[in-house]
């Protein structure tokens, strides 16, 4: 089997990709630490969007609130 990554959130290691093994199994593996998500980044985009909102003078954005749904 070649390696498999994960994300360890809230205590559990949660792998990136579909993992072929019989369920269930017990694995065993060494984590080795490839990079550090920072969770403030996960809400930049969130925070783009907010501002460019603010920002705008539109007094009433939340009749608007459809305009970025698919």
């Amino acid at each position: 089997m070649n390696k498999v990554r994960a994300v360890y959130e809230n205590g559990l290691f949660r792998p990136t990709v579909p993992v072929e093994l019989p369920d269930p199994c017990e694995v065993e593996f060494e984590p080795r630490l490839i990079e550090q998500r920072n969770p403030d980044h996960a809400l930049d985009d969130v925070h783009a969007v907010l501002s460019e909102r603010y920002q705008s003078g539109e007094p009433d954005v939340a009749a608007r609130h459809n305009e970025h749904q698919p």
